[in-house]
């Protein structure tokens, strides 16, 4: 799903988003709508999904999952479900409601968390997302896919270049050779490359 892993793949076109924002941030207004979104869209699971190419919502599956949380009101796996179904619909406020459910019902739950701190990015509230990653973060504090996350908030929707580079700094300690560390490596060469006064030397 597009949700899965949401800035895993840094590659490509996201890369190259990066690199071109962190060039304009002094030139030009930072965090504009079409910009901040890229990054997001293109997730672990579905690498290939961009923004514009939603996956069309399964109307069918759809009212099937919204019974069984009529029928089970401590379901959370069919509320993540219906979170997971809209945001790769890419309809985030629904998404949200549906994330949030299960979050009631099953707090600890580090992805669902995440999954919501991404879809609070997408509707343009960085702060709540940053504030959902935290909790993700207090759940599991080495939890890859949310330091990750946290590293594309902070540069693309707060403009906090040393906070990302922090982030990223911190998935390649932890997992340099995962998807994720990757991902973070490259994204960080990049930062780096265009501020070599943020974090280490390249490639470091």
């Amino acid at each position: 799903m597009k949700r899965d892993a949401v800035v895993f793949a840094v590659s490509g076109a996201f890369f190259g988003l990066l690199v071109g924002w962190i060039l304009g941030t002094l030139q030009h207004p930072p965090g504009m709508p079409g910009v901040v979104t890229a990054p997001v869209a293109q997730t672990p699971a579905a690498a290939t999904s961009t923004p514009g190419t939603a996956t069309p919502l399964d109307e069918t599956k759809v009212r099937s999952l919204e019974a069984q949380t009529s029928a089970n009101p401590g379901d959370a796996t069919a509320r993540i479900e219906l979170g997971n179904a809209y945001f790769d619909a890419e309809r985030y406020t629904d998404a949200i409601k549906w994330y949030q459910e299960a979050l009631q019902i099953d707090p600890k739950n580090v992805n669902a968390s995440t999954d919501l701190g991404v879809a609070y990015y997408y509707v343009n509230q960085p702060d709540r997302a940053i504030q959902q990653f935290e909790h993700s973060l207090s759940i599991d504090p080495n939890h890859v896919k949310t330091i990750l996350n946290m590293g594309i908030v902070r540069a693309f929707g707060k403009q906090d270049l040393a906070g990302a580079a922090q982030a990223w700094e911190k998935v390649i300690q932890l997992a340099p050779d995962s998807p994720e560390g990757r991902a973070a490596k490259q994204a960080l060469d990049g930062l780096k490359s265009a501020h070599p006064g943020v974090g280490g030397a390249p490639g470091a």
